[in-house]
């Protein structure tokens, strides 16, 4: 690894990892010792239309060119260079949702994320078809539940891929995705890597059963192909490069990863892709990664079995709600702050709050939130209703509430995570990423309380799923012939890396299983949100 930034960046000897996430897009532009030359970033937000969690294609490519401008301004400044060529690419995005095209490759219905909460009848059929837990957000279930109510879209249907499947194809005409990403679309077979055999069969037969002749085609047909970690994923082509790069510098033919989803880059950027490790990330939803040594006992609604990148089988407890409603309180005190003549910058206001939480008391005082913005299906919500209540004894100040709203953002993630404990499914470490860890020491310590479990943060972890995806983009033209995904992170891209561990406070631990108590027998309050308001 000789050279200098200035030196990789003019020999292409760099790696360029893209992740669009809820609610940034974000480039990290990678040297060959695997740290960050530059980066650029991109807000955006998603649109409820007519009902449906989407974000429109304009939003995708007017974000991603503006995310990419950014970063190659960035290289210009740093380096005074003009980006050209890269080593190679890799593409990322939030996970699971329908994208559907016709034969020309036109969207016929707007893009439904992962967020929407709309597909529960075929949820529940397809796990039971199954006996493999189907939840809500992935994409077969969005077939199926599109299927149910015989949307007349589906007579065109040519192809259906995810956010990060769909970027890729236009950017190098391959129609594919890695086995995490794909593990989130319909389930995989572990022994092949590839969507199991015996479930297609039986999905596509009760179709014929019941909508003979009705569609032109199969389900094999229009789902991407599906490709492990170190795989070719095509190359950047002409049209794709003038796609990503509004200015035209960037050189076609730089070859890219298998695109996956963003679970499995944060399994890389924490280096959790072996059995008995986890980790969690947690955001606006929150979700944790565990990879097991065996199967589960039986399939749990509140557990998903998705994969690593390179086809482990992960226990994934996906929680729509995380940091939302976290984001808006704050929101409200900046607003606050300014009214008096007293602005403040969103990293103090965040660092400041999330500070003061740790005086709050260890149950946060008798208070009691739900975070739910949206839906939440690992508690049985289709719709959500933010709700903050406690009883006229209950102890309200600023570090009570605050430490209650970094509670609530993990209280579905509990009730799933307690299932594993019931398992029996041994962790040997468990990294946190993510905007809730950005506060040194705060959401870490509250994750081990809700855990009772060693909770680890790596310096490496701030950069996230972009870093992550780099890290892939790099696997794939660097690793040994023979050389294993796990064996490449821990002996390289790791090797030197420096994390902080905080362990459970006994207090703490026993303060956070009291609010759940409270939590537990609360859900009928926010029920009763949902139905009368």
């Amino acid at each position: 690894m000789n050279g200098t930034g200035k030196e990789w960046i003019l020999e292409g000897r760099t790696a360029l990892g893209i992740e669009l996430g809820s609610t940034r897009i974000k480039a990290v532009l990678m040297g060959e010792d695997y740290s960050v030359l530059a980066s650029g970033s991109h807000e955006w937000e998603n649109r409820l239309t007519d009902g449906i969690w989407t974000y429109t294609l304009t939003d995708v490519w007017s974000g991603l060119q503006d995310c990419y401008s950014n970063l190659a301004a960035e290289v210009s400044e740093k380096y005074g260079l003009t980006l050209k060529k890269v080593g190679s690419i890799g593409l990322s995005a939030m996970m699971h949702g329908y994208m559907a095209f016709d034969k020309e490759g036109e969207l016929l219905v707007p893009f439904r994320t992962w967020r929407n909460t709309m597909t529960a009848e075929a949820s529940e059929k397809l796990t039971g078809l199954f006996d493999y837990p189907i939840p809500q957000r992935w994409s077969i279930a969005h077939l199926y539940q599109a299927i149910l109510r015989e949307e007349p879209h589906l007579t065109k249907l040519d192809f259906m891929t995810t956010l990060a499947g769909y970027v890729h194809w236009k950017l190098t005409g391959e129609k594919l995705v890695g086995v995490g990403e794909a593990s989130g679309m319909f389930p995989i077979d572990t022994e092949t890597g590839q969507f199991h055999e015996k479930m297609l069969t039986r999905l596509e037969a009760l179709l014929e059963q019941n909508y003979p002749g009705k569609y032109s085609w199969k389900l094999r047909s229009i789902l991407p192909r599906v490709c492990m970690a170190g795989e070719k994923g095509g190359v950047l082509s002409v049209e794709g490069a003038k796609l990503l790069d509004k200015n035209g510098n960037l050189e076609a033919g730089i070859p890219l990863c298998p695109p996956e989803g963003d679970a499995g880059t944060g399994m890389v950027a924490t280096n959790s892709v072996a059995r008995r490790t986890g980790n969690i990330s947690a955001g606006t939803s929150v979700f944790s990664m565990v990879v097991l040594e065996k199967e589960l006992s039986k399939a749990y609604e509140e557990i998903d079995l998705v994969t690593t990148p390179s086809g482990e089988l992960v226990a994934m407890v996906h929680c729509n709600n995380c940091t939302s409603e976290l984001n808006a309180w704050a929101g409200l005190f900046k607003d606050c702050l300014e009214t008096f003549g007293r602005p403040v910058e969103a990293d103090e206001l965040f660092g400041t709050l999330y500070r003061k939480a740790l005086e709050g008391d260890s149950d946060c005082g008798g208070l009691l939130a739900y975070n739910y913005v949206s839906g939440e299906p690992v508690t049985g919500f289709a719709e959500g209703r933010p709700l903050f209540v406690r009883k006229p004894d209950a102890v309200l100040g600023l570090g009570n509430f605050m430490r209650l709203q970094l509670y609530t953002a993990l209280g579905a993630l509990k009730i799933g995570m307690d299932i594993l404990q019931k398992e029996n499914v041994k962790i040997d470490s468990l990294l946190g990423h993510g905007g809730f860890y950005k506060t040194p020491g705060v959401g870490q310590r509250i994750t081990a309380a809700a855990l009772n479990s060693p909770v680890t943060v790596m310096e490496t972890a701030g950069e996230g799923g972009a870093w992550g995806i780099a890290v892939l983009a790099a696997y794939m033209t660097q690793k040994a012939e023979t050389e294993t995904l796990e064996d490449y992170l821990q002996k390289k891209v790791f090797a030197d890396a420096k994390g902080v561990t905080l362990a459970p406070e006994a207090a703490e631990v026993a303060g956070f299983e009291t609010f759940m108590e409270r939590y537990r027998k609360g859900l009928g309050i926010e029920g009763a949100a949902v139905e009368f308001f």
